[in-house]
Parts: structure tokens; C-alpha cells; sequence
């Protein structure tokens, strides 16, 4: 007995009895009947009775009337030219019988996942299929799958029986291999291809692409150098430039719901209004005009024209005026700093500058960095300042400098690297050559050379001149694992000599043995009779010791020959050091010292001349074998 004014808790489902319609848009009928009928969507299906299409020209200047194309005349909408017609129309109209499915309906490929999507024009429309879907083999299953594919399709605004040729080949594969199969089971998703309309060509509107101007993005989480503002672009001969494309119309095309799609007209708004000079070549197509360069350099434009230019005149380097110029060393560009002043600086502070050549007639600020192959600073450079060329020239150093063939007015506590280096007064500083040339030397200079060290003029004290033949950092590094090499070979060498004499003993004392066994197995192989399996293996063994004991010969041989080289690389070393010299073309006064750096053995021999004396020309003698001392010597 019920409560009074209790409710029922079951839920009532509304269904519709089957309600047949005809319309051109399927999808806004059936959530129409739905909101009727108060039911959701979902809860309905429909099957689709009947397919009507029709097609007229349209003009725009007057109506005309709508004719409708029999379903075995729809090959003929296939032809191009009508499809691109834009005056020509298409649509189609449904007759569809909408119902709520029950559990007595037919539900064919109730296992089947399948939804409908499209590229963004509708020119392609695919059948998606999930992965876990089944297809049970029945004798009506190809045409329930074209059902369920053109209910899909119909249910999107896609059109039926026009540009999808290919949804029967795809039903009939998936028939074929059912029917083989018994059923088809989806291990991942698969998509098939089931209309294709006529996809149109994108309007190309025209563009100046100025490739000159290099990609400075940078990631957000990297610092900004804001120093770098581009005020040169330097170019590389056969470098693409500039680029012009061209303004090009597209071409239309008619998608799958039957429209029309027409390319929108290009905008033309990047005319080439500039001119180029002989620096500059020009190559033209039908799609673009491009310009690349003749010539390493930098580009310029003036007066309307781009031209190739390798000469920079700058009163200065600075933050507020150029920023920092890094156009690369083989980049043909030469610079010429005017600023003089004393009091200024010519190159910034914190500015970078990379180029073929620059010419500095005053001063390099701290913490500028200078890189070119030829360089020349007229001022002085500051203690924190890097410079580095080929080919430089100083007039007052106090920074770092690193160089080929380095010139140096006036070296003030500053360091210098190089292969031949000139300096016409050293008033402290620290310089590594191979060859150093000093006019006047004053007090605490730290000299280490590996040839040469001369001096015109002693007039300090304080000073060190070393002979170093492995002075620089690349090779000493070079020279430390050969020395790591040479121990690892040594030793090497060592144990693969006493395993080779060990088995050529064994070989030795093992051959009357091995030479009886051999006679004795070819005569019982000639006699016909089995051979003896310990004697067999015995055979074998020999062999087998013979084969490790030229192995080991061989790979004795090759380390042999490495240790004599790396060996022989060392006395060349060693022997380069006896022929350096460090020269004194003046007397010596104050303290001083000589030092010569051996390599084998790694010792270090220290000279102090003596206070007045007049010995010049100092070099390492080998007194004794092994043993070297550090002596007046004939240049």
C-alpha cells in the first residue's frame, strides 16, 4: 500500500512512433522532432528513405528553377568544368523516417565505433573507426556499412552519391575480409577516406622577405643582449637577400556539402620599389624575385638602391651610438674607429666587435672584446680589454692580446699571446711567444718563449725569460696525454714481451710433439683408419698456440713501432729546447733570472746572471749525458 503523496522513483522514457520527413538539413529536423517530442538526441535514429538531387545555373540575374538529377545520372556532376562553374549550384533533399530504436530494432554493426570528420575546407571527409570496434560477418553487411557511413555523412551536411566513388571499394574490402575472418576486431583506430571534393589553391598574396636581416629570437628565459642592435648586416657572396613573392590568384574548388569556393583576389602591397647595384644579382621566376649577394660584405641602401659594401667609417663603438658589430672575421668588412680623444673611448665599455679588419685610432674601453685578422689600435687598450688578430698592432697595451705577428709600442702590466712578438717597451706584463723581441725591457716582465727571447735594452730588474718548448696551453695538453699514451704503451709493450716469450717456449718445446702428431695422423688418414681423438685435439691445440703466438707478435710489433714514435716525438721536443737562446744585447743589471724547462726528465734549470756581467747569449748545455746546465753559448 502506497504512502499518501509518495511519487513513483522509475523513470519514463518518451518514445516517438516513426515519423517520416523531408528535408535538406537532417541534423536540424531530428533536434526539432527531439524538442518536440521532448526526447534527447541522442535517444533517435533514422533511416534514410529516399535521396533527391538537384542542380541549376544561377547567375544572380534572375531566378531559376531547380532540376532534379536521377541517382543514375549522378556520374555526370563528376565533370571539373561544371563543378568550378561558379554560377553552378547543387544541393540535395532527404526523405528520412525518424524513430526511437527499441530493443527489438535492427541495429546493424552494433560493435562498431565509426564517427565522420573533415579537412577545414570539407574537400575530404573521413570515416573514423575506433580502436576496439567489431564487425561481425553477415550477407548484408556491405550494405549496412554504406548506411551507417552515408547516415554519418548526411547527419554532417555532407552530400551522398557525389565525390564518393571510393566508399564502395572501402565496404567491400572490409566485407572480403570479414566474410573470411567470420569477424574483424580493431586492434588501433583506422580512418578511411570516403568523399573527396575539389580542393582549391590558397591565394598567394605578395611578400618582401628581407633574409638579410638575421634571426636575433631568443628564448625567454635567455638574457637579452641588448648591446647587439644589428648596426651592420653582413652578408656572405651567394647569400640569399631579399625575396619578393609574388601576388598570385587561386584557383577554386567545390567541396563536399556542394559548395562553391571561391579564392579570395591577393593583395598586392610589397612592390619592389628599390634598385641594386653590380654587388647584387637578381634571379626572377614566375613565383618570386630574388636577390643575392656577389660579394662578402655588409649590406647597404642609399638612395633607394641595396649595394654590398666592405667599408665602415664610425666615430665610435659604443651602447648609445652603433652597439656591438659582429659581422665574422671572413666576412671582408674593415672598420675605421675616428675617435681620438684621450679621454674617450673609441670602443665602449662592454662592446663587441668582430670584423676582417679595423683600424682604432684611439682607445679600447673595459671589457670590449676586439676579434679580427688584422687589427690596429692607435690608443691604448684598457686592463680588462681583449684583442685578438692575426696581424695587430698596439700603441699601448695594458688588457689581454692574442695574435700571430703582434706589434706593441708600449706594453704596460698587460698580457700578450702570440707566435712572433715585437714590443718596443715592456714596462711589466706577462708575454708567451715562440719568438720575443724586446727594444727595452724594464722590470717585472714575465717572458716565456720556445725559440727565442732577445732584448736590446735591459734597463730593470725583476724580470723572468723562460724557455719553454711546449708553451702553449693546446700544447701542453697535447703533450700531457702523449705522455699519458707513452706510459700506457711502455706498459703495454712490457707485458705483451713477456707473454711473447712465454709462448714462443711453449711453441719451441711443443714442436717435436706437434711434428710426430702430424706424421702420425696422415698415415692413419692414408691407411683409411679413424683418427685418434685425443691426438686430434692435441693437433689442434698446437695450432691454435701457433695462431695466438702470431697474434701476439703482430700487436707487439704495432705497439713497439707507436713507443719509438711518441719516443722519438719527446727527443724532438727535447732537442728543439738546446737550440733556443735568450739574448741580453745589453749588460745585465738588478736581479734577474734565466730558465729553461726540460721535458725528459721534467725539471726546471734556473739561471740569475750576474749584476754588470756581459754575457749576451745564453742556452742549455749538456755537460754530462742527461745532465744540462744553463751557460754563455755562441749565438
Amino acid at each position: 500500500m502506497a504512502l499518501f503523496g509518495s511519487k513513483s522513483t522509475k523513470t519514463t522514457v518518451n518514445t516517438i512512433r516513426p515519423t517520416v520527413v523531408r528535408t535538406q538539413n537532417v541534423a536540424k529536423e531530428i533536434q526539432s522532432v527531439a524538442k518536440r517530442y521532448d526526447v534527447q538526441v541522442e535517444k533517435l535514429d533514422f533511416n534514410i528513405l529516399d535521396v533527391s538531387t538537384y542542380t541549376r545555373m544561377n547567375d544572380g540575374t534572375k531566378e531559376t528553377e531547380w532540376e532534379e538529377v536521377h541517382e543514375r545520372d549522378l556520374y555526370e556532376l563528376d565533370d571539373t568544368s561544371a563543378l568550378l562553374n561558379p554560377f553552378f549550384e547543387i544541393k540535395q533533399t532527404y526523405e528520412i523516417e525518424i524513430f526511437t530504436p527499441t530493443k527489438d530494432s535492427y541495429i546493424p554493426c552494433k560493435n562498431l565505433k565509426m564517427a565522420v570528420g573533415a579537412n577545414a575546407s570539407k574537400c575530404k571527409v573521413y570515416v573514423s573507426i575506433s580502436a576496439g570496434s567489431v564487425i561481425e560477418f553477415h550477407q548484408n553487411l556491405e550494405n549496412d556499412l554504406k548506411s551507417l557511413i552515408n547516415k554519418r555523412k548526411i547527419r554532417a551536411g555532407i552530400l551522398i552519391g557525389i565525390f564518393d566513388e571510393m566508399v564502395g571499394e572501402a565496404t567491400s574490402k572490409i566485407y572480403a575480409v570479414a566474410r573470411v575472418d567470420e569477424k574483424i576486431v580493431y586492434k588501433k583506430n583506422e580512418t578511411l577516406l570516403v568523399a573527396e571534393g575539389i580542393e582549391p589553391t590558397a591565394t598567394t598574396n605578395d611578400a618582401l622577405i628581407l633574409h638579410y636581416e638575421k634571426n636575433n629570437d631568443v628564448d625567454e628565459n635567455e638574457k637579452v643582449d641588448y648591446a647587439s642592435r644589428g648596426f651592420i648586416q653582413s652578408v656572405k657572396k651567394d647569400e640569399l637577400l631579399i625575396e619578393y613573392i609574388k601576388a598570385k590568384p587561386g584557383s577554386p574548388g567545390r567541396n563536399c556539402r556542394g559548395e562553391f569556393m571561391k579564392p579570395s583576389e591577393p593583395i598586392v602591397a610589397n612592390e619592389v620599389k628599390f634598385g641594386v647595384d653590380d654587388s647584387i644579382r637578381v634571379i626572377e621566376d614566375d613565383y618570386s624575385i630574388k636577390y643575392y649577394a656577389n660579394e662578402n660584405g655588409y649590406i647597404a641602401f642609399e638612395n633607394k638602391t641595396y649595394l654590398i659594401k666592405t667599408d665602415v667609417e664610425v666615430g665610435e663603438i659604443s651602447f648609445k651610438t652603433t652597439g656591438s658589430i659582429n659581422s665574422g672575421v671572413d666576412s671582408d668588412v674593415s672598420i675605421n674607429v675616428s675617435e681620438a680623444d684621450a679621454i674617450k673611448d673609441a670602443i665602449g665599455t662592454g662592446m663587441s666587435v668582430e670584423v676582417s679588419e679595423i683600424d682604432i685610432d684611439g682607445n679600447v674601453g673595459s671589457n670590449a672584446r676586439v676579434v679580427a685578422l688584422k687589427a690596429k689600435v692607435g690608443g691604448q687598450t684598457h686592463k680588462t680589454a681583449f684583442i685578438k688578430a692575426d696581424d695587430l698592432d698596439i700603441n699601448v697595451h695594458k688588457g689581454i692580446a692574442v695574435g700571430d705577428e703582434v706589434r706593441i709600442t708600449r706594453l704596460e702590466h698587460g698580457e700578450v699571446k702570440g707566435r712572433n712578438v715585437r714590443i718596443s717597451q715592456a714596462l711589466g706584463g706577462k708575454i708567451e711567444a715562440e719568438n720575443v723581441e724586446l727594444n727595452i725591457c724594464t722590470s717585472h716582465v714575465k717572458v716565456t718563449a720556445s725559440r727565442k727571447i732577445e732584448i736590446q735594452k735591459l734597463q730593470g730588474s725583476e724580470n723572468t725569460f723562460t724557455i719553454d718548448p711546449i708553451i702553449r696551453k693546446e700544447e701542453k695538453s697535447s703533450h700531457d696525454d702523449e705522455t699519458s699514451d707513452e706510459s700506457t704503451l711502455k706498459q703495454s709493450v712490457k707485458e705483451l714481451a713477456q707473454e711473447l716469450k712465454k709462448y714462443r717456449i711453449l711453441v719451441k718445446e711443443g714442436t717435436p710433439a706437434f711434428l710426430d702428431i702430424k706424421k702420425r695422423l696422415m698415415h692413419y688418414k692414408k691407411s683409411g683408419v679413424k683418427l685418434p681423438a685425443a691426438f686430434v685435439k692435441k693437433y689442434k691445440q698446437f695450432q691454435q698456440m701457433q695462431e695466438r703466438l702470431k697474434e701476439i707478435e703482430e700487436e707487439f710489433n704495432v705497439k713497439n713501432n707507436q713507443l719509438k714514435t711518441q719516443t722519438n716525438k719527446v727527443v724532438s721536443m727535447q732537442d728543439s729546447i738546446t737550440d733556443a737562446r735568450v739574448i741580453n744585447r745589453d749588460r745585465w743589471v738588478g736581479y734577474n733570472e734565466i730558465r729553461f724547462k726540460l721535458i725528459e726528465p721534467p725539471i726546471e734549470l734556473v739561471h740569475k746572471p750576474a749584476e754588470g756581467s756581459r754575457d749576451m747569449i745564453f742556452g742549455l748545455v749538456e755537460v754530462e749525458e742527461g745532465e744540462f746546465e744553463i751557460q754563455a753559448v755562441s749565438e
